[in-house]
């Protein structure tokens, strides 16, 4: 038997690559029936939804709950017991939550309201809270990226769909969409002399469902001091 192992360690190499192969060039976006995109989410009713004990980001008087799926019925963050499922949906950083989220849930202290973030379909990455633009003008926000529609027309939101940027407030109110839809989210960061969010996004201008550097980038900022968050583009290359 001793010598088939090369070969069947060959073939597994082989199948290993084509799946990665097969992952890396699947689209993100197919633009039939994009119009249909955020209807057409199935939803799971195997998945087992979760709450983890809330987070207090410093400084606010808000409760912060990440829901998310149980590990063993969908994505999970780590396991916490012996059995192997995770009872964990998210971690926590300075001022920010992680996870592969399905929703947040917001509480103000000393009240027994429950509020979540969106009643529509989304899938969060990471949810940060702006402590320094806090500090500075008073303003409590918080910066998702998140996907929101089923770019790819599996059926479902996960991280094979089109990032996106958005705001609230610390509790959870004013949910705005601030990237353009269709746009891929790069990164994002803060100002905080100008008070100023700035963004970059990559469009898929060859309509081929990926993102390369043949596409087109966009950049964007936001004033913070202003109440209505309107993304304003600039061009900082052609300039």
């Amino acid at each position: 038997m001793k010598k088939y192992v090369p070969y069947i360690s060959v073939l597994l190499v082989v199948v290993l690559y084509s799946c990665k192969k097969e992952e890396a060039t699947k689209p993100k976006v197919i633009y039939e029936n994009t119009a249909k995109s955020k209807s057409q989410v199935t939803v799971d009713t195997s998945q087992i939804e979760i709450a983890d004990l809330p987070v207090n980001m410093d400084g606010t008087n808000y409760l912060i709950y990440p829901i998310g799926v149980m590990a063993g019925s969908g994505k999970g963050i780590k396991p916490s017991s012996d059995s192997g499922q995770s009872f964990t949906v998210s971690n926590y950083g300075e001022y920010q939550i992680t996870g592969y989220l399905k929703n947040l849930k917001f509480q103000e202290i000393g009240k027994d309201t429950i509020v979540a973030l969106t009643d529509k379909p989304v899938f969060i990455q990471t949810a940060t809270y702006l402590k320094t633009v806090a500090d500075k003008t008073n303003q409590q926000l918080m910066v998702y990226s998140l996907a929101d529609m089923d770019t790819n027309k599996d059926g479902k939101l996960d991280t094979n769909d089109i990032e996106s940027l958005y705001m609230s407030t610390i509790s959870g109110q004013n949910f705005t969409k601030i990237s353009t839809d269709y746009h891929e989210l790069i990164d994002w960061k803060i100002i905080e002399s100008k008070n100023l969010l700035f963004f970059r996004t990559i469009e898929d201008a060859s309509k081929n469902g990926q993102f390369s550097s043949n596409d087109i980038v966009h950049y964007f900022y936001i004033s913070l001091s202003q109440k209505e968050w309107k993304a304003v583009e600039f061009f900082p290359v052609k300039n």
